[in-house]
């Protein structure tokens, strides 16, 4: 049912968003913040590109649908009758979709505010949408708790294996293994180049000025204390 490109954007997804997430409030993790912000935009661009190009069920114009079908969905969701999908349902589409354009947005506002690009006008921006995402994820992992329990399927293992009881017909022809490779050996090598390229424990140079300045602005808040 998903091929290995999916399942290796969902789960560096998740561990991209969650690690972000975990270091937003830390200096000494900047880096890793930073980093993972840039692994969640080019993870953005690459499921835009497989959403068009991928296989059968990784494609939005098999899932993608409109605004009556999402009702249609939660309301025979809510009846006790749900409809089932082979691939993503309505309403998973939906937080699908809302994801991915959220993580566009949050990481050019992450991007905007560590290299001051428009001043600081775009930080209450990026924690703004960063909590919007947070919350359209726990209503994601929420309807995928709900949705397991009514079909009597496990969908988060689906996600691991890539495969789902139901008519072989529906099935995918190729896994695309080779992409999957590619994309993860893509992610660890920027994540390894940019640990190298840390800078040393109390070096300040090659910081952003924001960095530099939020440092200055310590320095001198304990010289007045």
């Amino acid at each position: 049912m998903w091929d290995v490109p999916v399942r290796v954007f969902h789960w560096l997804m998740v561990a991209s968003f969650a690690g972000a997430w975990i270091t937003a409030e830390s200096e000494r993790w900047r880096l890793m913040h930073v980093t993972l912000g840039y692994t969640m935009a080019g993870l953005v661009a690459f499921r835009l590109l497989w959403g068009l190009v991928g296989t059968k069920h990784a494609r939005f114009a098999d899932f993608v649908r409109g605004p009556r079908a999402v009702a249609r969905y939660l309301g025979a969701l809510l009846s006790g009758r749900p409809e089932h999908h082979v691939g993503h349902n309505p309403a998973g589409a939906l937080a699908i979709v809302a994801m991915l354009a959220l993580g566009a947005l949050l990481t050019f506002s992450g991007w905007a505010t560590y290299n001051e690009v428009f001043g600081e006008a775009f930080e209450d921006l990026h924690e703004g949408v960063a909590n919007a995402m947070m919350a359209v994820v726990l209503v994601h992992v929420a309807g995928v708790m709900l949705a397991s329990w009514m079909h009597r399927e496990n969908l988060v293992g689906s996600m691991v294996t890539g495969t789902k009881l139901g008519d072989p017909r529906e099935g995918i022809r190729r896994a695309w293994t080779g992409v999957g490779a590619l994309m993860l050996a893509a992610v660890m090598g920027f994540w390894a180049l940019q640990w190298q390229s840390a800078p040393a424990a109390g070096a300040a140079g090659g910081q952003p000025a924001a960095l530099e300045r939020a440092g200055h602005d310590r320095d001198r808040d304990r010289d007045d204390d």
